[in-house]
């Protein structure tokens, strides 16, 4: 009879392994998760102010603008070596103390801008500083859609408001229109306009930063000339909302239903868009005064 041997054999144990590739996409799913249950809901609510308030309905724009930006500039951030490094976090600390204290001050803001800020602190942590300083434009314009602390847009108003009513009535007694001032309130023959919180200018002020922000970063070289045109826009909201409510009382001594109807549904876009228009004019000439700079 042939004699059976019985093989034994050892146990080995198996452990899998993750592969190089797949531990990216675990980190990014890790980290998208920590996000949402983090900031969940200050996106909700930052999200409901962009759909409620028409004023900071730009905001819905920002995140699809960022996102291209970041596309358009792909390929030269994925060309910068990965370096992870630990002094990302430090960003991200204090991304989450300001988180807790606006949360704790019940003042979104500072809650809401943490996010970008954390945001900024995971890429600089995961992907190291080159990374992070090539994904800068779009992390800027990314801040320019949490709307601004409402006690300092409460604080602008008033000042705007009387500015504009004070150089709106020098203007149109100039071109001959008799006006008397009193305070924001502005006294024609026929009809007494008044300039309210919606007439300030700090609406369409919010709106043109934020288009000299992006424009800036899609025109212009230089670090100076993308803060430069960011703070023109300033005055030069201001000086167009002058033009509109000085419009505004010319048109209504001669014709007071066309100054409250058509003109004053219409003077809205009509500002903002020569706004723009002077923006990206101004743009235009900061990128060719650069050109022959370098020249």
């Amino acid at each position: 009879m042939k004699s059976s041997r019985s093989a034994v054999l050892d146990p080995v144990s198996v452990t899998p392994t993750l592969s190089p590739a797949s531990t990216p996409v675990l980190q990014g799913i890790a980290v998208l998760v920590l996000l949402t249950l983090i900031y969940g809901q200050t996106t909700i609510s930052m999200v409901r102010d962009w759909i409620d308030e028409s004023s900071l309905s730009y905001g819905m724009l920002i995140v699809p603008m960022a996102l291209y930006m970041a596309w358009l500039d792909r390929h030269e951030t994925l060309q910068q070596p990965i370096a992870p490094t630990a002094r990302g976090l430090w960003l991200v600390s204090g991304a989450c103390f300001m988180f807790i204290f606006g949360r704790l001050s019940a003042t979104d803001f500072f809650s809401r801008i943490s996010l970008v800020m954390c945001l900024s602190g995971i890429i600089w942590t995961f992907w190291g500083t080159a990374r992070m300083w090539k994904l800068a434009k779009p992390l800027v314009l990314l801040a320019t859609m949490v709307p601004p602390p409402v006690l300092i847009m409460d604080r602008l108003s008033l000042p705007l408001r009387l500015l504009a009513s004070n150089w709106a009535t020098m203007t149109a007694q100039a071109l001959g229109v008799s006006v008397n001032q009193d305070g924001n309130v502005i006294h024609l023959a026929t009809v007494t306009l008044g300039v309210a919180e919606a007439c300030s200018g700090i609406n369409s002020l919010l709106a043109m930063f934020v288009t000299a922000v992006l424009l800036s970063m899609m025109m212009c070289d230089r670090l100076w000339a993308r803060v430069v045109l960011p703070l023109l826009s300033i005055p030069i909201a201001v000086f167009f909302n002058i033009v509109r409510i000085t419009g505004t009382a010319v048109i209504a001594d001669y014709h007071p239903e066309a100054a409250m109807g058509f003109y004053h549904m219409l003077s809205g876009w009509l500002i903002f868009v020569l706004g723009a228009a002077s923006m990206f004019a101004l743009a235009k000439f900061l990128t060719r005064f650069n050109v022959k700079a370098r020249a």
